[in-house]
């Protein structure tokens, strides 16, 4: 699988996660040199952060002579700074002959030709892990001992590398250098535009080995897998019930807070969740944005869409595993399987009934507190639920049938009308 062209950068980023990179090496660099001058052999432990070896570093750093004139970078002999200069030139000379990669040092290339040969002389010795570096050792035996010894001097949280820390910094000075070359969404890392960037391409490359699924970052695919292995890693502290994702949790625990901080400047009516508030917005800018190219149906948003062409394809992905039903949507599913469940996990505050639907909760809730939030325009007579407004308005449909808020029936049905109006009961308001 090749990844994409990686993007290019605004203001030299490029080069600056380079100079990260290089800066890295050149540490690990010195490291394995300082410990290969104390012969630091296969399955002998690196040397430690000890005053000698702290001692050794200084000393080869205090020699620094030698200084480029692009960066301003100093080295301790001019055949190092030498090798540095490739960074400027982009010379490579040092060639695999195994698959053709090529190399600004040859110590790059000896390192390289251990992925050919298997070679990881340097093992852990708490959990066995080989590695082809000392200085990799190193920095690994750190999720062991626990160290961490780069901080941060904003929050003082610690990181076991300096590059976890370099990045972590851009959360408090809001740098986000890598920026997307086709809609110039910045990101604070390089590894999350790569990511990004896969929405522009369509790429895909992490498939499910169940169902074919594919995805663009492998943590959706770690995700995904969780359908087909029934694991739910995430349980609400209130009801017990098990979530997917994280995510889900968290929209679950509003049923139990009743927490809906997200209000409609237009209606006034409040959501649990800001994506719930925007896609009620789109209710009053009559915003429609895809549409089914079976019927010309629009919906105001892609779920919507993908949910309706369900009812043409006939698909129908969702088995309950209690009986052959299937369902074209997951939420319908889990709604059934609380029929053979039992399960009813909205409770109400009041009176301690239980519903196996939030909506019937919300519902049921207005008993108790009086609320009637469906009014008739016409009468200004108030019902607990929409339905029974839509019966109520047919008196009014009698009355006055060009002057109702309901749509009129189409022409060439008067009987059946007339049969209606003939039947129509005047409910009392519940």
């Amino acid at each position: 699988m090749s990844d994409p062209e990686p993007c290019r950068m605004k203001h030299t980023e490029d080069t600056e996660e380079q100079r990260d990179m290089i800066e890295e090496e050149e540490e690990s660099e010195e490291l394995s040199e300082v410990e290969e001058e104390h012969h630091v052999k296969p399955g002998e432990k690196p040397l430690s952060s000890s005053k000698t070896k702290t001692t050794f570093l200084k000393k080869r750093r205090a020699k620094k002579s030698a200084t480029c004139t692009q960066c301003g970078k100093s080295f301790t002999t001019k055949h190092n700074l030498e090798n540095h200069m490739r960074v400027h030139t982009g010379e490579k000379p040092f060639t695999c002959d195994q698959c053709g990669t090529s190399f600004k040092r040859k110590y790059h290339l000896n390192q390289h030709m251990k992925i050919h040969t298997g070679e990881k002389p340097f093992k852990c010795d708490h959990c066995g892990k080989g590695f082809t570096e000392s200085a990799k050792l190193k920095i690994h035996m750190r999720i062991h001992t626990g160290e961490k010894p780069f901080m941060c001097e904003w929050c003082d949280k610690r990181f076991s590398h300096k590059r976890y820390l370099k990045i972590h910094m851009r959360i408090h000075t809001g740098e986000k250098p890598f920026a997307c070359n086709q809609c110039g969404k910045s990101f604070s890392q390089s590894a999350q535009l790569k990511i990004h960037i896969r929405i522009h391409t369509g790429e895909k490359p992490f498939i499910c080995d169940q169902c074919e699924k594919s995805f663009s970052c492998k943590n959706n695919l770690d995700v995904h897998m969780r359908v087909h292995t029934g694991v739910k890693p995430f349980t609400c502290d209130q009801c017990s019930k098990t979530f997917l994702t994280s995510s889900h949790l968290k929209k679950h625990l509003t049923v139990h807070t009743k927490e809906k901080p997200h209000s409609c400047s237009v209606c006034g009516k409040s959501f649990s969740l800001l994506k719930y508030l925007q896609r009620h917005q789109k209710i009053h800018t009559v915003v429609r944005d895809y549409m089914c190219f079976e019927c010309e149906k629009t919906f105001t948003t892609v779920n919507y869409l993908k949910r309706h062409q369900m009812i043409h394809t006939g698909e129908k992905p969702y088995k309950c595993s209690h009986c052959e039903k299937r369902f074209s949507d997951s939420s319908k599913l889990k709604r059934h399987e609380m029929i053979h469940t039992g399960e009813k996990p909205y409770k109400c505050s009041h009176c301690d009934k239980r519903f196996s639907q939030s909506s019937s909760l919300k519902t049921h809730e207005r008993i108790h507190t009086g609320e009637k939030p469906h009014t008739c325009d016409q009468c200004g007579k108030s019902f607990t639920i929409k339905s029974n407004l839509k019966i109520h308005m047919k008196i009014h449909a009698v009355e006055k049938p060009h002057h109702h808020s309901l749509k009129s029936q189409p022409d060439g049905r008067e009987q059946e009308r007339k049969n209606r109006r003939e039947n129509i009961c005047h409910l009392p308001s519940v």
